[in-house]
């Protein structure tokens, strides 16, 4: 007996068992995470947690049922908050000249973010948002 064939056919048992296993009832983690999203939504869940509803639901002794439809899209994310009266400085601070010009402007955006939060000037915007306006205004592509 050849290497090459026992090598064949150690991979055609593995492949035999693994198929044997896997149950052909069981739903796919998308199909069961559908499942448990609209039992959720429904008030369906009666506490139960992910990882029991998953094997109470989803595992080889749950029927497959086709995944129901998404009830309705998300709402979009509420965009962030315009620049109306957010206060943003003019140029980088002179004293970050020495460091490179993307840190030179962070420390500048960000010690403006701090003195206006003294005066709630920064326009009701997170850090993120402020951060991406007070950077292009410096760079100059605002």
């Amino acid at each position: 007996m050849s290497l090459r064939y026992l090598a064949i056919c150690t991979g055609a048992l593995i492949a035999a068992v693994a198929m044997h296993n896997t149950p052909a009832q069981a739903l796919t983690m998308k199909e069961c995470s559908a499942k448990f999203k609209a039992a959720k939504a429904d008030g369906t869940l009666n506490g139960e947690k992910w990882n029991d509803f998953r094997k109470a639901q989803c595992g080889a002794e749950a029927a497959a049922e086709p995944a129901p439809a998404p009830a309705a899209a998300k709402p979009a994310k509420p965009a962030p908050a315009a620049a109306g009266n957010a206060v943003f400085p003019s140029a980088v601070d002179t004293k970050f000249s020495s460091e490179k010009p993307g840190r030179a402007r962070l420390h500048t955006c960000s010690e403006q973010w701090q003195a206006n939060k003294a005066s709630n000037g920064n326009g009701n915007m997170r850090w993120s948002h402020y951060y991406s306006e007070c950077n292009k205004r410096l760079k100059g592509t605002a």
